[in-house]
C-alpha cells in the first residue's frame, strides 16, 4: 500500500498591481475636465483698449487678481461668485470688495474697462476700490498687434 504524500503548494500572492482601472477613471476624468474647463471662464465681453505696457509680474502668493469690468454702457461687473454676468451698482460693488481684500488683503485687483466706456466710469471704479481698501489698482489692457510697417 503505498501512501502518497502530496505537498501543497501555495501560491506565492501576486505582487503586481492591476492599473488598467486606474487609467481607465484617469481618462474618463480627464475628458470630463477637458469640457468642463472652458465653461469655468466667465466674464463680461469687453472692447479692451491696446496699450504697449510690460506684463505685470504675478504676486508671490500666487493668488488670483480680482477683476472689476466696466462695459460701454459704464455698467460696473464683479468676478466674484455666480453672478458674474449682472451688473452691480457702486455701493454693492465696494462691499464685495472690502469683503474679498478683508479675507485676502495681497488679492491683486485689475479694472477691465471697454475702450468705448466713459473715462469718469473708469475713475469711478477705481476710487470705489481704493475706498474699499485696494492699497492699488491695476489696468487691464491688451496687447497692439504688430504692423508689418515702421
Amino acid at each position: 500500500m503505498a501512501v502518497y504524500k502530496h505537498k501543497r503548494q501555495r501560491r506565492k500572492p501576486m505582487a503586481e498591481i492591476n492599473v488598467v482601472p486606474y487609467i481607465d477613471v484617469m481618462l474618463v476624468l480627464l475628458i470630463i475636465f477637458m469640457i468642463t474647463a472652458p465653461m469655468l471662464t466667465q466674464g463680461v465681453n469687453v472692447d479692451l483698449p491696446s496699450a504697449d505696457a510690460n506684463p505685470i509680474d504675478a504676486a508671490t502668493d500666487n493668488s488670483e487678481p480680482l477683476v472689476v469690468s466696466v462695459d460701454a454702457q459704464g455698467l460696473f461687473y464683479v468676478a466674484i461668485g455666480d453672478k458674474q454676468d449682472q451688473p452691480i451698482d457702486a455701493q454693492q460693488l465696494q462691499v464685495k470688495v472690502a469683503a474679498v481684500l478683508r479675507r485676502n488683503p495681497k488679492t491683486p485687483v485689475m479694472v477691465k474697462g471697454d475702450g468705448a466706456a466713459s473715462y469718469s466710469q473708469v475713475v469711478t471704479v477705481m476710487t470705489v476700490l481704493q475706498q474699499a481698501g485696494a492699497p492699488s489698482v491695476g489696468l487691464i489692457t491688451k496687447q497692439p498687434e504688430k504692423s508689418s510697417t515702421k
